[in-house]
């Protein structure tokens, strides 16, 4: 498949989130995504005003879903969300809700594995539950404390080639990712980039030098979307 390039709307703010979801979309990003802070924030109201803003664009809402997966599922669906995400650490009977909920309307399911003793085994579960997309996850809070410890921070990379080789869906990885390295995600056969709005504004390796952020974000869909197309093992040719 082509690589995709999502960006996570990680913003408490409506209007902040519309003006920065322009700027993306001129730069040419494939998905936005509703982020946890912004679905807090706004719920249901940040959707709408996402789907209304940009009718045509796959909206992700990441809820991280935990229970009563069909009506959260639901919900975001009738708010004009395209996809969403349920967490590989809720009951199986929750992700199945979700996954019901998704073939009832119409919406793809992204499985989330973060926090799972075991990432590769979580990614295939997910999978085999019906989840049509995989998020390798490593947390924020998870990441930050094992640093305050002084020991190496974990990185998504670590593992992602297992997790992509262990299922046949499309793979994200997210959590700590550089610029360069969420860029680099379709060499590990992950072919879903994400970046997050701040860390494309903040982030001085990649854009140092490149001026404001939507030139940094036209450039890092250039770079993704001139990888070429990503082998996924349960693609029909």
């Amino acid at each position: 498949m082509k690589p995709i390039v999502q960006v996570s709307l990680d913003l408490t703010d409506i209007d902040e989130a519309l003006e920065m979801a322009n700027i993306a979309i001129r730069a040419g990003v494939d998905w936005l995504e509703a982020g946890t802070p912004f679905i807090i924030a706004e719920g249901m109201h940040g959707v709408r005003a996402l789907r209304s803003g940009f009718p045509k664009i796959p909206i992700v809402a990441d809820l991280k879903t935990m229970d009563g997966g069909y009506l959260e599922a639901q919900m975001m669906a009738q708010a004009g969300a395209t996809h969403v995400v349920v967490m590989a650490r809720s009951h199986p009977e929750t992700i199945k809700c979700v996954v019901q909920a998704g073939k009832d309307f119409g919406v793809f399911v992204m499985g989330d594995n973060l926090g799972c003793p075991d990432m590769v085994a979580g990614a295939r579960e997910l999978e085999e539950l019906g989840c049509d997309m995989v998020i390798h996850h490593i947390g924020f809070d998870e990441r930050r404390g094992i640093a305050a410890r002084g020991e190496r921070m974990p990185s998504p990379l670590d593992q992602l080639r297992e997790v992509v080789d262990a299922v046949r869906v499309p793979v994200q990885a997210v959590g700590g990712l550089s610029l360069e390295q969420a860029i680099a995600t379709p060499s590990y056969g992950a072919p879903l980039v994400v970046i997050g709005a701040p860390l494309a504004i903040d982030a001085d390796s990649f854009s140092r030098g490149a001026g404001n952020v939507e030139e940094v974000l036209r450039k890092i869909c250039e770079a993704v979307h001139g990888f070429g197309d990503v082998q996924v093992k349960g693609e029909k040719n």
